[in-house]
């Protein structure tokens, strides 16, 4: 089930590579921009506090989308954009703002806690 998680996740970033690729053809395009999109949003077709019919979207739905979409996409454009979203997601972030910004909100977090217990 990991493994499985972990090929959608690359799968659904290799779509998106796919949709920024030249080669990949324009309803290919289409169809890999709205299931990345939809993939990446935190807005859900069914939200997920309903019983049963919430994870629908996130097990059924969105795995489907990923295949098809696939498949629409050439075999030699998937191929490589596959293989460039499994080295991005094996590589370690290289954003230092982005650090210094977690850093910094955590900094705050602590300091107003501390200020709220000490006074």
């Amino acid at each position: 089930m990991k493994d499985w998680a972990a090929r959608l996740k690359r799968d659904t970033l290799a779509l998106w590579l796919a949709y920024r690729d030249p080669r990949t053809p324009w309803y290919a395009k289409a169809a890999a921009a709205a299931v990345a999109v939809y993939a990446f949003s935190p807005i859900d077709l069914i939200p997920d506090f309903i019983p049963v019919l919430g994870y629908l979207d996130d097990l059924l739905l969105l795995p489907l989308g990923v295949a098809l979409a696939a498949r629409l996409v050439p075999v030699a454009v998937m191929d490589d954009c596959r293989e460039r979203a499994g080295r991005e997601l094996s590589a370690r972030p290289r954003s230092a703002v982005g650090a210094i910004v977690v850093v910094a909100i955590w900094a705050a977090f602590v300091a107003g806690a501390a200020f709220m217990l000490f006074g």
